[in-house]
């Protein structure tokens, strides 16, 4: 198909680079300007952003950065419409109209009906967004629709099958996902394939879990190639797969964007033998994590309690992969303290849910919380 991008590593702003990083609408702009010359100068054009990435500021971010610094032509811009943020036929055109004023793009290349899962799609269908969106491509607002999706690979076949004008479809691919019950990434992927829909990839880092992995998962790359960093593999396998146009990756500093470049640039795949051994790492890693949280923050933004959920997920995952029947203690005590005193702590979760309904990975937070409570508040 004719509008897939010549290079299949775009950049995903949804993790940048931060001044305060307590704070996700505070965005290092100095440094992101210096990312988004660098991905430029590289001949990567493909930027991803949606209206409630980094506490609602992502996209205007890509306008100081991107749009109002370069050539329209000279990039690509893609962009989403969440069923949070709608609740009339109306509201679908005031976020989009915002978003163009947000962005100040003038038009999307890219627009995508946003995190498809059971629960949103009865919503989705009955403010007939996939005719809307397709409306705003004969307009010429958008060049090219499809959506991202969480949820089985039934409900996959059923939207690809009931709306066959979608042009692509974003999954979350990665190798720890891959054989997933919950995720199911390779069953998504061969439903997409079936149906011939070029697939974009979230998610292939797993939000930073196949970057900062268990040193025995690690040892595994180093020992093959030490000449390659660890999340190059996340990237590398997500890249190799048949049907992939694109390849997102959320970096959040200079240096990540430095790296990625290195092996994205003149892209290499994976060898039968390159990727059995990041399945044999995905089997360590799952040994070892207590909570499969990609840190996405959409179960923030609504929580009643200001419960930071992926941050307590995240130093609770750490512990658990400590030997804490020898040390007792880890300095992820003390950081749980210092992070309650400015959010919510896990025991004050009042149990309203509204975090796993909007949740990708369709995790049981409430419960989760409850175990980080025992954990840190005993």
């Amino acid at each position: 198909m004719n509008f897939i991008p010549d290079k299949n590593f775009g950049f995903g702003l949804m993790r940048l680079p931060l001044n305060d990083p307590s704070n996700a609408a505070d965005v290092d702009m100095d440094q992101l300007k210096k990312m988004v010359d660098l991905f430029m100068e590289n001949g990567f054009t493909y930027f991803d952003t949606a209206w409630m990435y980094n506490g609602f500021k992502s996209e205007e971010a890509a306008r100081e950065a991107l749009v109002e610094r370069y050539d329209r032509d000279s990039f690509t811009l893609s962009t989403k419409l969440h069923a949070g943020f709608f609740n009339s036929y109306e509201d679908r055109d005031k976020v989009f109209n915002e978003q163009l004023e947000k962005t100040g793009a003038g038009y999307f290349d890219y627009y995508l009906i946003h995190g498809i899962e059971a629960g949103m799609l009865p919503k989705y269908e009955k403010y007939d967004v996939f005719g809307w969106v397709l409306e705003k491509k004969k307009q010429g607002l958008v060049k090219h629709a499809g959506f991202s999706f969480h949820d089985t690979p039934e409900t996959l076949d059923y939207l690809l099958t009931k709306y066959p004008e979608m042009e692509f479809v974003q999954l979350q691919l990665n190798y720890l996902d891959w054989e997933s019950p919950w995720i199911q990434s390779r069953a998504c992927y061969e439903t997409a394939r079936r149906h011939n829909k070029p697939i974009i990839v979230m998610e292939p880092v797993k939000g930073g879990t196949l970057a900062k992995m268990p040193e025995e998962a690690a040892a595994l790359f180093k020992e093959y190639d030490s000449s390659m960093s660890v999340p190059s593999w996340a990237l590398r396998f997500a890249a190799s797969l048949p049907g992939v146009m694109m390849v997102l990756s959320g970096m959040s500093s200079l240096e990540q964007m430095k790296d990625n470049i290195s092996f994205m640039k003149e892209f290499t795949p994976l060898t039968e033998e390159e990727k059995a051994l990041c399945f044999k790492v995905a089997d360590v890693i799952n040994a070892q994590t207590a909570v499969p949280c990609t840190a996405c923050h959409y179960c923030t933004e609504g929580c009643p309690m200001k419960i930071c959920i992926p941050e307590y997920f995240s130093i609770y995952n750490e512990d658990m992969r400590e030997h804490l029947e020898e040390k007792g203690w880890t300095i992820n005590f003390t950081n749980y303290e210092l992070l309650s005193e400015k959010f919510g702590r896990a025991s004050e979760c009042i149990g309203c849910g509204q975090c796993q309904e909007v949740c990708p990975q369709h995790l049981p937070i409430i419960e989760y919380l409850k175990d980080v409570a025992a954990h840190y508040e005993h």
